[in-house]
């Protein structure tokens, strides 16, 4: 043990003496330790001074570069149910930084991204009122007393509309996965064909919205480009 203590110390007072030796061989030379930072920088392989890879752009997304950039949030549906708080979400966030902030509308980037069950929302009243029966009962948005469907977009009936958020800014993402489903769903209600109906549905969305090839995948994409991420439990 005690020659292991000695051993110990006689290579500790070896490695002061070399780094003693190789600071006064150091400041011979006039290297402060800025210099030093900068030389040892400069032998750092190449891979320790890259900067962090960036997300990839994507053509089909960059609609979203074109909202504001003060402030930007994006809100995910996935029910016709969920998507009721969502609006009054999105609504607020319009309203908070108007009365709190003293900004306007413009300066505040809004997505609501429609997936899942929430997808039928963004579809506008003409395709509501030929396929909502098609729709209705998968939603659990069937009157129970009546038993039919609803006639209109039901997120355009009342309250916070998409029609009201889209006039203040709001931007709205629709699941092209789920829009093809509901395609299926309408067209063996009517005799037509998936294909035919998915592209009037694609053609017949509300104000502001755009088709995205899933909700899912649009929803990381804005967190990208720097959309705050938001919810309705």
């Amino acid at each position: 043990m005690y020659d292991s203590a000695v051993a110990a110390h006689s290579h500790a007072s070896s490695t002061h003496s070399a780094l003693s030796a190789r600071r006064r061989f150091l400041g011979r030379l006039g290297l402060g330790s800025a210099a030093l930072g900068a030389f040892f920088g400069s032998v750092l392989p190449a891979r320790a001074q890259t900067a962090p890879a960036a997300p990839r752009r994507h053509e089909t997304d960059d609609w979203m570069d074109q909202l504001p950039t003060a402030h930007r949030m994006i809100f995910d549906a996935v029910t016709a149910q969920g998507l009721g708080d969502v609006r009054r979400y999105a609504n607020n966030v319009f309203f908070a930084n108007r009365t709190g902030y003293g900004l306007e509308s413009r300066d505040i980037g809004i997505i609501l991204i429609l997936r899942h069950h929430a997808t039928p929302c963004a579809f506008n009243d003409a395709m509501w009122a030929k396929y909502g029966s098609a729709f209705a009962p998968e939603l659990k948005l069937v009157d129970e007393k009546t038993q039919k469907a609803p006639t209109v977009n039901p997120a355009n009936a009342s309250g916070e509309t998409l029609d009201s958020l889209s006039g203040q800014g709001a931007h709205f993402g629709v699941c092209a996965m789920a829009t093809r489903r509901y395609a299926g769903m309408a067209a063996r209600a009517t005799g037509g064909t998936v294909d035919a109906v998915f592209d009037e549905l694609s053609k017949n969305l509300v104000r502001n919205a755009h088709l995205t090839p899933a909700g899912i995948v649009a929803l990381g994409r804005a967190q990208e480009r720097g959309f705050m991420f938001g919810y309705a439990a």
